[in-house]
């Protein structure tokens, strides 16, 4: 399917019309759904497929009861309107229960305990909770509650789900997931979402500082961006949707999203579903924790918080990252030598092609379409037939001004970003690493503790072979080329 604005649209999936009235049957058996969703190159909004998962029910308060006083981390941040991002490294964090969440969300004047510090009016909190498993360590049956086998992953529930849990505001910054695609299940209150299609990287401004394994994030802050220092966001196609509870959102790989909970308490779980071309992606975000690493460390060692994510908490000294590089690099053999996978011709192709082509980065049109190239279509991946007919409803793209004169989380309730038929349209990154990596973590622990006590094997990586590759001549002048154009902005 070739890029564009037809090509990019969100959808809504919802139950088909020739069901008697009342009747409960969902629309896509899990066969089709997971056709759907491996094949489909947009954002969708699935309707009638949750109507009776168990956790449908699991609401704050509900949640607060189950988890009987269990503390959790929240992260704090500022109800601005600034034009800078709020990352993570700039916000402050508390540990609390959701009775105390919930009871400092009504508002209470003069409230104590962990949010004492935070005036509501001023103040948003999210729960992005990390790990679902440990959250819920003595009440594992509670995992049975979501069944994403409906969509066609059999045995996958809310062992390999995140919970997301935040008062209005709570946001997470724009980015892009490096693994996998994205299931979204809304379970209270409404989530705005800011989607942008892959080609329109490089109109984003993408970034790794800060640092955090398998996300990219944009330098912009895309509900009130400044125009002046990034003036080609004005070109992007942003695409807005409101998710509602008893929705489920399927996010595509590569796509950028901006999240932001338009009600007074919001509740989500999302499941990232691993994809081929992962494989090669590990390699990749392997390279760029290297780099990242290497340097920010060099330049202050005292200071890594200021670059990393809180998020990360995996040792990032180098020979550890060498381990990961090279676990990495295995594991895509591996792969390659037990599937029918043609990731490596498709490799030698793309350097062929990289030969005979000179890439413009001052034409920022040829750098997107090179990443949609690069990013939107799956290796060998046929395009499947469209799903679509009369109960498809599309959401079109946004072309009005800009967020910030709309007043953004302040100046709305939301109605405004309802489709005609009445329909509603966070992301944890360490939940994300481990979720999508669970089978390849063990396989790198193992290759670290192997490295210690053995010969390197025949396809080790050393520093001096990732620096032939690194400081190559095309490399470079791509490089160079990057940052004369990132210092004429």
């Amino acid at each position: 399917m070739a890029a564009g604005s037809e090509a990019t649209t969100p959808v809504i999936l919802a139950a088909g019309a020739g069901g008697e009235e009342g009747e409960h049957v969902k629309p896509f058996t899990p066969e089709k759904a997971k056709e759907i969703v491996m094949s489909l190159q947009q954002p969708a909004i699935f309707c009638n497929m949750v109507f009776d998962w168990p956790a449908r029910h699991w609401d704050a308060k509900y949640l607060s009861e189950v988890l009987h006083g269990k503390r959790i981390r929240f992260r704090m941040g500022m109800k601005s309107m600034s034009t800078v991002p709020q990352f993570e490294t700039t916000c402050s964090y508390v540990e609390a229960t959701l009775e105390e969440f919930l009871t400092w969300n009504c508002d209470q004047s003069r409230i104590s305990g962990p949010f004492r510090d935070y005036d509501h009016s001023k103040f948003w909190a999210y729960a992005d909770y990390k790990y679902f498993v440990s959250l819920f360590e003595d009440k594992t049956d509670i995992f049975q509650d979501v069944k994403w086998s409906d969509f066609g992953f059999p045995g996958r529930n809310g062992q390999e789900s995140t919970l997301w849990i935040g008062s209005l505001g709570a946001h997470t910054p724009c980015h892009l997931d490096s693994y996998g695609c994205n299931l979204v299940f809304q379970v209270q209150g409404r989530k705005r979402w800011h989607l942008f299609p892959p080609e329109d990287t490089p109109f984003l401004y993408p970034t790794r500082i800060p640092y955090e394994e398998s996300s990219v994030f944009s330098k912009i802050n895309v509900v009130n961006p400044d125009l002046k220092r990034f003036p080609q966001f004005q070109k992007a196609q942003r695409h807005m949707v409101t998710l509602s509870p008893g929705q489920v959102l399927f996010v595509p790989r590569h796509w950028w999203h901006y999240v932001e909970s338009i009600d007074p308490v919001t509740v989500s779980i999302n499941s990232w579903i691993e994809l081929e071309e992962d494989h090669l992606a590990r390699v990749e975000e392997a390279i760029t924790r290297m780099l990242v690493c290497a340097l920010k460390t060099a330049e202050n060692p005292q200071n890594t918080r200021a670059w990393l994510n809180p998020t990360e908490v995996e040792e990032t000294s180098h020979a550890v990252n060498c381990c990961y590089l090279n676990a990495a690099v295995s594991a895509f053999f591996d792969h390659c030598r037990t599937s029918k996978v043609v990731e490596i011709q498709a490799l030698r192709t793309d350097g062929e092609r990289m030969k005979k082509e000179e890439l413009n980065v001052y034409s920022h049109m040829e750098v997107g379409q090179t990443c949609s190239q690069n990013l939107t279509t799956g290796t060998g991946k046929p395009e499947a037939a469209s799903p679509f007919g009369p109960d498809l409803l599309p959401v079109a793209q946004r072309s009005e001004e800009p967020p910030s004169e709309r007043g953004g989380i302040f100046g709305s309730d939301g109605k405004d970003f309802v489709d005609k038929d009445g329909e509603h349209f966070g992301k944890l990154h360490c939940a994300k690493r481990q979720q999508i990596r669970n089978n390849s973590e063990k396989a790198i622990k193992e290759q670290i503790a192997s490295n210690a006590t053995t010969a390197p094997s025949q396809t080790f990586i050393s520093t001096d072979d990732l620096l032939d590759c690194l400081v190559n001549p095309q490399v470079t002048r791509i490089v160079a080329q990057l940052l004369i154009q990132g210092r004429s902005l």
